[in-house]
């Protein structure tokens, strides 16, 4: 049964879904209008740590580094699914069709020990450049999906009030003592993807 969250609400993954580290972050959206542009939407993941920080920049997760862990080698940022604990599964360019535009992949049994946090979060490609922010957008939800089931305990539907921010942070997944939380965040950039990183202490 899918629990549906509102802004700034909290659930325990622990005690939601016992026994169950593998989820799959589904983020969809659809254009509500366009500039006569293509309208290229982008998922993002941030490893944050207990001062709020990632620890590097291996800690952002986007379209052209998929994985906290990347396969050795690798000229396109592939990561490695052995290692990675957050997964990128790679860029829409159109967000068309329904159900999930990009999806985001944690292994909660991967996260390290010091990391407090995964941010989720979508920014729109070259927003400034294309005239594009939040407000074209409608439908815009995360949801939480179990990956061995695909069961989908929770998500998150986005009130449509972001009319001049160009990055939303969806949500988080989060430590609380012994326990993973998923929280529904909401919160809009008007400075895009960049924004958001340097919020979160990537180094750019």
């Amino acid at each position: 049964m899918t629990l549906s969250l509102s802004k700034g609400q909290n659930l325990s993954l622990t005690k939601k879904v016992p026994g169950v580290d593998k989820f799959t972050i589904g983020l969809g959206w659809d254009a509500r209008t366009t500039t006569g542009t293509d309208f290229d939407l982008d998922a993002f993941a941030l490893l944050v740590g207990a001062d709020g920080n990632v620890r590097s920049s291996a800690d952002f997760i986007y379209f052209n580094q998929k994985g906290d862990v990347l396969l050795p080698g690798t000229t396109t940022g592939e990561a490695d699914p052995a290692k990675a604990s957050v997964i990128h599964a790679g860029d829409n360019l159109t967000g068309a069709g329904d159900g999930d535009d990009e999806q985001i992949t944690i292994d909660l049994s991967k996260v390290p020990a010091d990391v407090d946090k995964v941010v989720i979060a979508v920014s729109i490609f070259e927003a400034d450049e294309r005239g594009q922010t939040f407000g074209q957008v409608r439908n815009a939800f995360v949801r939480l999906v179990d990956s061995a089931t695909g069961d989908e305990p929770l998500r998150y539907d986005l009130a449509e009030d972001s009319s001049t921010e160009t990055a939303v942070v969806f949500a988080e997944v989060y430590r609380n003592g012994g326990e993973w939380k998923f929280k529904a965040i909401g919160q809009g950039y008007d400075t895009g993807m960049v924004g958001v990183a340097k919020d979160f202490g990537v180094p750019l």
